[in-house]
């Protein structure tokens, strides 16, 4: 007679043992089962391989992995048991088994006081000899049970029983891959999620900084220029990026008896300091015209606050300051300083020659000296004085900043 391991050799008080669940240890197991994230899940032939090789391992009609779960034992693969998905947690055979340490064979049913009543002896299947193996993690929760089942009773070895035992550890193995897997894809969905989010933010922040920038440049910058009688004024700005607020800065703003100040200018840097520090001097330059009709002295006040201001630092900026003053002929006089800028041009007529087309004489205003601004104490600025002659024809006075990517123009004639 082959060697068996039986579950009536512990006698029927060890069977009564294993009928009720420790509650604590059940819950502990729960939570394993839970972690592995398998109920319910697809059939997966890894498991459905298990099930047919211990099959044709024991020559059996009838195999199954089974999770067990808080009340049913549901079926991750069943061999040979065709629209069975899951029974009910009833006592004896898989219900049992996961309440054990080793492996549970009971080579007659009918002779087990446990087993006997379960339905899967008492319904149509009638079974009549079963075995099973717990799948137990690493950490010692048995989630479910490798079964082999026959209709009729039989023994087995011990090397059989522990074929069993060796095949619900390659189920357990089969679980840990699928739990790193899945740990894998849970992790890249939520770095997705991150990337994405983090996107969606970095998007809401850049609209935030460009709207923050629009408002920040226009409270820089007047709305329009104004109307002056007998003058022509446009201009355009274009800033590198809409996310940066630019130093550039430009005006137009009346005088007293009927004249009228126009400055352009750079300030050293983009941003919101640079913003502090072009705010400081529109307020200067148009401030100080108020007070004297010299264009030099205007840019040596905005030399002198800007060097005062502590919080301006080591910046500077670079400027120029004209009066436009009406005449008698219907034109302007321009008093023009300069303080590092690049050069205005004066725009005349050509005089004329035979046969050729009309055009235009374009020349810099380039006065001597004036270097940046704010950047030294007491540097001379100096002081230009254009000549527009009135008489046919235009003649305007271009004003054009192009440092670094932001662009300005201011256009007076």
């Amino acid at each position: 007679m082959p060697e068996q391991a039986s579950a009536s050799e512990g006698g029927a008080a060890d069977k009564r043992l294993h009928l009720v669940p420790d509650e604590v240890a059940e819950v502990g197991r729960m939570e394993a089962v839970r972690r592995y994230d398998i109920l319910d899940t697809p059939p997966d032939g890894a498991f459905d391989r298990v099930a047919a090789l211990a099959a044709r391992l024991f020559d059996v009609p009838v195999a199954t992995v089974t999770i067990v779960d808080e009340d049913r034992i549901w079926f991750k693969a069943a061999h040979g048991l065709d629209g069975v998905s899951e029974i009910g947690r009833d006592p004896g055979l898989c219900g049992s088994a996961v309440l054990r340490d080793d492996a549970l064979v009971i080579p007659d049913t009918l002779l087990d006081d446990v087993a006997c009543g379960n339905p899967l002896v008492t319904g149509p299947l009638g079974v009549r000899f079963y075995a099973a193996a717990p799948i137990t993690t690493t950490d010692g929760h048995k989630l479910g049970t490798v079964n082999v089942l026959d209709t009729k009773p039989r023994s087995i070895t011990s090397e059989q029983t522990a074929t069993l035992t060796d095949l619900a550890a390659i189920v357990m193995d089969e679980m840990e891959l699928r739990l790193s897997a899945l740990r894998t894809v849970r992790q890249e969905q939520q770095s997705a999620e991150a990337e994405r989010a983090a996107r969606e933010q970095a998007e809401r922040d850049k609209a935030a900084i460009a709207s923050f920038a629009s408002t920040l440049q226009r409270t820089l910058l007047p709305p329009a220029l104004p109307t002056v009688p007998g003058l022509e004024l446009a201009c355009h700005y274009h800033t590198a990026s809409v996310h940066d607020v630019g130093g550039d800065f430009y005006d137009v703003f009346p005088l007293s008896a009927g004249k009228w100040g126009l400055f352009l200018g750079d300030v050293c840097g983009k941003g919101a300091e640079a913003a502090t520090i072009t705010s400081l001097v529109r307020y200067t330059l148009r401030a100080s015209a108020q007070h004297t009709d010299d264009p030099v002295a205007v840019l040596e006040a905005l030399n002198s606050a800007l060097l005062a201001d502590v919080w301006a630092g080591s910046r500077f900026c670079t400027a120029f300051f004209a009066t436009l003053v009406p005449d008698a002929a219907g034109g302007f006089t321009v008093a023009l300083a300069t303080g590092g800028h690049p050069p205005a041009y004066h725009l005349s007529p050509a005089p004329p020659e035979a046969g050729a087309a009309p055009h235009t004489r374009v020349a810099a205003v380039r006065p001597q000296g004036g270097m940046l601004i704010g950047a030294f104490p007491g540097r001379p600025l100096r002081v230009h004085h254009p000549s527009p002659r009135p008489g046919p024809g235009p003649a305007p006075l271009h004003r054009r900043s192009d440092r670094g990517r932001d662009q300005h123009r201011l256009h007076a004639r």
